[in-house]
């Protein structure tokens, strides 16, 4: 599952990519085991909004598809 799967309000774990992403992502705060939430996402595969550590934070939907996610119930990569 990745992020563009993701419906509006539902919450995911960012787990580790098997290619490298932008820099910019962990600049963010997209990192492995960080809780994401998808809070908009625009029509005809626009931009998506999510809020990752109390911010929001922009993508494009293609950029949302290589970042790989787990279900929020998942803690092993969480740091609770």
């Amino acid at each position: 599952m990745y992020l563009s799967d993701l419906k509006v309000g539902q919450k995911a774990i960012v787990l580790q990519a098997s290619k490298s992403l932008p820099v910019k992502l962990y600049e963010m705060g997209c990192m492995p085991g960080e809780e994401i939430e998808l809070n908009y996402a625009a029509p005809f595969s626009g931009p998506m909004c999510f809020l990752v550590q109390g911010t929001l934070i922009s993508m494009r939907k293609e950029l949302a598809q290589l970042v790989p996610i787990t279900d929020p119930d998942v803690k092993s990569l969480r740091n609770d």
